[in-house]
């Protein structure tokens, strides 16, 4: 087997354990400590967060959605796919590193998506963007931990905390959409949801795209 190659590393703000980018062959990892975080190989479910959202905002007129955070773009790249012209997305990323990583070792599976007109790029915490917005966003997309608690930084809390979920759904418009991407179901985290507001939909996608591998969980709550 090809051995795994360390590209790079960073530090999450107010986080532990560092990030670190490995290469194999020709397949990207994002590990934190034991935890494969992302894998270029697998990007089913990080694709399906985008576009069942992007199905549920159909007919809406210039539609802006807020992604939270970059990853390794499969969400973002997804969204554009689907997305018309008219389109806003802002993503917000808090770790500088990953940005430079798709301009770098990753610019070929970035495929330019960083600089497609329709995209805001906000190198912040997406809670303290959430919690600037008032009504501006026709849907949240997030994907910054492996599921409803904070595992990349224990501030990642506060997103699934039901304060967090208030201010998501004051800073969507009208009948628009949090989707919430996790690795596995949480029962506590769907009542939450549904207490804060919101009407929830829980869908099994399995997380790669060809239909295999394992089954992730997409929470979307629709602004009551």
């Amino acid at each position: 087997m090809t051995p795994r190659e360390l590209i790079g590393s960073a530090k999450v703000p107010g986080g532990g354990e560092e990030l670190r980018l490995f290469r194999r062959g020709g397949d990207f990892m994002i590990v934190l400590d034991r935890n494969e975080l992302m894998s270029s190989r697998m990007s089913g479910s990080e694709e399906a967060l985008a576009t069942m959202t992007c199905d549920r905002l159909a007919g809406r007129k210039a539609p802006h959605l807020l992604i939270g955070g970059y990853g390794m773009g499969f969400t973002l790249r997804a969204a554009l796919g689907r997305l018309a012209g008219d389109a806003r997305v802002t993503v917000a990323e808090l770790v500088p590193e990953i940005i430079a990583w798709a301009r770098g070792p990753m610019v070929e599976l970035a495929a330019g998506c960083l600089d497609d007109r329709r995209v805001a790029l906000i190198e912040d915490d997406v809670a303290a963007v959430i919690r600037s917005a008032a009504s501006s966003y026709d849907a949240i997309l997030l994907d910054v931990d492996n599921g409803p608690d904070g595992l990349t930084r224990d501030q990642n809390d506060r997103l699934y905390s039901s304060p967090g979920l208030a201010a998501a759904r004051a800073a969507l418009r009208p009948g628009g959409i949090l989707a919430v991407w996790s690795a596995a179901p949480d029962a506590a985290f769907a009542r939450r949801l549904g207490g804060a507001g919101f009407s929830v939909e829980e869908v099994a996608v399995r997380a790669r795209g060809n239909g295999k591998g394992p089954r992730h969980v997409i929470w979307f709550g629709t602004k009551r």
